[in-house]
């Protein structure tokens, strides 16, 4: 389903951090990956974290989510995204998904803010940009604020702007199964200026450290709540390999995507199947390739006939409306139709860096025989 690629310099680079005598966290290679992700992301501030749900809780510190805050979300994402809000007390407020993209549904948000709520976490889906205009119409209308779920997002763009970018906050993530992976890891984007100093300092344990080592002040302290959210610099000496090919990378992704995509347009036609739909003001990264399959075949035959044939396929979200924690700590706004039905007829197919056109069409051919 998933292989990691490796660009070929990232054991070298993790040698050289080794060679500069330097392995804990902010050391020359988390600079370069900063620069990198600001540059390219637009952002104010990049920091790299140890995984893209440090990031959130990094999230919901900064916007000081008290007991009782509400937080607007959709159900069919990871649990990451509820739980670095529940962690401080937060409420999940749970609002369908679009038929098309599986993102957050932008017309139900409006509805489900009540005095209590706080913040829009609208999340990418498979790399493909909610509907970021609306959203932060009704957040700045609101006094809210928005942060980018964008785990999947990273080298996409909605309306020519990068994911992560838009929102005050935004969260990456480099786990193993996204497209520029360092095995674990995420990083915060920045987007409101007043926010960026006190990010450094929640991340690095809650003191003024980042601040000393940049020569202003004589001295480092405590100043807030903070955690050790920072990642190791061999952590970051490995993503630095990635984000150097991240272009390549994408690129090879996208005509893997593609690939599948003209495959499977017949069984479309046929209505079998729904193949994924990408507005025309998005840019997605080839983040994943899934289906939806009509309602009269069942998926579990499906995944079933791909596992007899050594091809690895998989679902996706257990919507968290459904789960115990999401049961015990969240609350529903309105009909979750559209999040229950979806993720009953979504199938992921195997898609990374380096999968031959011959094992895409051995995919799609057992695909075929499952569905017929």
């Amino acid at each position: 389903f998933n292989w990691p690629y490796m660009t070929g310099k990232e054991l070298y680079y993790i040698a050289e951090a080794h060679f500069n005598g330097r392995l804990a966290g902010d050391g020359p290679f988390t600079k370069r990956c900063h620069s990198w992700l600001e540059e390219r992301a637009g952002c104010r501030k990049a920091l790299l974290t140890h995984s893209c749900t440090a990031a959130l809780e990094m999230a919901a510190l900064l916007l000081d989510i008290q007991p009782g805050d509400e937080i607007i979300m959709p159900s069919f994402t990871f649990v990451s995204t509820a739980n670095a809000f529940v962690l401080r007390g937060g409420v999940p407020v749970f609002v369908d998904i679009r038929e098309d993209t599986l993102n957050l549904d932008e017309r139900l948000i409006e509805a489900a803010i009540t005095p209590r709520t706080r913040a829009i976490v609208p999340v990418h889906y498979a790399g493909v940009a909610c509907e970021m205009d609306t959203i932060m119409v009704i957040a700045r209308q609101y006094g809210l604020k928005v942060v980018e779920d964008a785990a999947q997002g990273m080298m996409a763009t909605y309306k020519g702007r990068a994911l992560g970018s838009i929102g005050d906050l935004g969260a990456y993530s480099f786990h193993e199964t996204k497209n520029v992976i360092s095995g674990e890891g995420g990083a915060l984007l920045v987007n409101t200026p007043d926010l960026s100093l006190r990010a450094e300092i929640i991340r690095e344990k809650g003191t003024d450290r980042s601040q000393f080592f940049r020569g202003e002040v004589d001295k480092y302290t405590w100043q807030e709540v903070g955690s050790s959210f920072l990642p190791g610099e061999l952590i970051a000496a490995f993503l630095w390999a990635q984000l150097e090919e991240a272009d390549r990378i994408t690129n090879e992704r996208l005509a893997s995507w593609q690939r599948y995509h003209e495959l499977l347009g017949p069984l479309e036609a046929k209505e079998i199947l729904r193949r994924p739909i990408v507005p025309e003001e998005c840019q997605h990264n080839a983040h994943m390739y899934y289906v939806l399959l009509a309602s009269k075949i069942d998926r579990q035959e499906v995944l079933d006939e791909f596992k007899r044939n050594d091809i690895w396929s998989v679902f996706h979200y257990v919507p968290l409306h459904s789960s115990p924690a999401g049961l015990r700590y969240g609350r529903i706004h309105g009909n979750l139709k559209i999040t229950t039905q979806q993720s009953e007829r979504l199938v992921r197919l195997p898609l990374w860096v380096g999968l031959s056109v011959e094992q895409q069409d051995r995919v799609v051919e057992v695909l075929c025989k499952a569905v017929s």
